[in-house]
């Protein structure tokens, strides 16, 4: 501790340090290691729950409860008889629809990551497939003459077409996208209007293939199935048939285009974790940081003169403008040397001394406090005029503790 912050009892001699031992270091982070174990176990939980699947998962999921899921539909049409099958890929698609009689496939692609021909290719697999929410590709590769036509507003519409599930549904809960259509197209039907030549739902019906495009895909999610006549639609569009095939595709069905990457053939848990290994590394380089008490003096190998060790250590605080610091070891020692020439001992206190040096001196103790401890230098030349006092309150004391001569008397 620096001698001016200090005004008890102060031994005079230095302190002597003392190596940290192992239970005291163990005892001092203790706090550390609970935080860090804790933190350890919080991401591991963390992440297995975030691999199983958890609260979020795909929208429009066949298993997934989750509000944007639609695991609540699945579940209904199963209990009306439909087999529901899921395909993530469209070879997947492809074989489910191949071994079916007379299948109806339902496709989303929140990804877009069919090409065209793929597109194409989807749209030929059942004599039903209903899109929901399309794309700008699906709606160009698919049915050219449709586009986008903004937001809904306002109360549920009512369907207004010859469309059976749409008929029977009658409304749908209002809000979400809608497509338009020309009113020049004759093989295009829309329902559910919403303004001007924009509808909710289009069908384009052909001799043998059915093909309906649903603008917002979320009236069949968990949130939004049972509003309004969502739920009547979705059944009758999507249980038509006996056999319904889920189709969500996924990165599987983008072409290779070479060797994967690190990042594809890394489970997802490892970012997570080497994330959590780098903040541990961190905090652990901190507190490893940290002193772990006052440095400990040892006697160098070799001698240095005097001079060149005070010359040393003037510039050091020179540099880093630490006047207090240089202060406080000019202090300690005057503090040693003024003990013994009133006559203490090593041990005594600090308050001791200045008293006695005081008496010694004929001055009050407040002076001699002043330039021993509480005195702080604001510049270079305070530090000097502190130093000097220094040196001269131990050249009095000496003055004052010195015999004088025999036959001589002080004047």
């Amino acid at each position: 501790m620096s001698l001016h912050t200090r005004t008890d009892s102060l031994p005079v001699e230095n302190a002597v340090s003392s190596t940290l031992t192992l239970r005291a270091a163990g005892r001092r982070a203790r706090y550390w290691l609970i935080m860090g174990v804790g933190a350890l176990l919080v991401a591991v939980v963390g992440t297995v729950l975030a691999a199983g699947g958890g609260v979020g998962g795909k929208p429009l999921e066949a298993d997934s409860a989750a509000p944007a899921g639609a695991r609540a539909l699945v579940e209904v049409l199963r209990q009306q008889g439909v087999t529901v099958t899921t395909a993530d890929t469209l070879p997947e698609a492809r074989r489910l629809a191949d071994a079916a009689a007379d299948p109806t496939v339902f496709f989303f692609d929140d990804g877009g990551f069919l090409s065209d021909d793929q597109l194409s290719a989807m749209s030929a697999l059942a004599p039903r497939t209903v899109v929901a929410s399309p794309d700008f590709r699906s709606l160009q590769t698919l049915t050219p003459a449709v586009g986008f036509g903004g937001v809904s507003q306002g109360t549920p519409s009512r369907a207004t077409c010859t469309v059976a599930a749409a008929v029977k549904a009658d409304t749908l809960s209002p809000g979400g996208p809608t497509l338009t259509v020309p009113t020049d197209a004759a093989e295009l039907t829309g329902c559910f209007p919403a303004g001007e030549k924009a509808f909710a739902l289009v069908e384009r019906a052909t001799a043998d293939r059915t093909l309906t495009l649903l603008a917002d895909g979320t009236l069949f999610s968990n949130e939004r199935i049972d509003k309004a006549g969502n739920a009547a639609l979705a059944l009758n569009l999507l249980g038509a048939g006996e056999e319904l095939i889920w189709y969500l595709p996924t990165i599987a069905d983008v072409p290779g285009t070479g060797s994967p990457s690190l990042g594809e053939l890394t489970p997802g848990w490892v970012t997570p974790t080497l994330i959590l290994l780098v903040l541990v590394t961190l905090a652990a380089a901190v507190w490893r940081g940290r002193r772990f008490g006052p440095l400990v003096a040892e006697n160098l190998p070799v001698t240095v003169r005097a001079s060149e060790t005070m010359e040393g250590r003037a510039r050091l605080y020179a540099r880093s403008n630490a006047r207090l610091r240089a202060l406080d070891a000019l202090r300690v020692g005057a503090v040693q040397r003024l003990a013994s020439q009133v006559g203490l001992s090593r041990l005594a206190s600090l308050d001791d001394v200045i008293v006695m040096v005081a008496t010694m001196v004929s001055r009050s103790p407040e002076d001699v406090r002043a330039v021993l401890v509480d005195a702080v230098p604001a510049s270079d030349s305070e530090l000097v005029a502190l130093s000097d006092r220094l040196q001269e309150l131990e050249r009095a004391t000496a003055r004052a503790t010195t015999p004088l001569p025999p036959g001589r008397m002080d004047s």
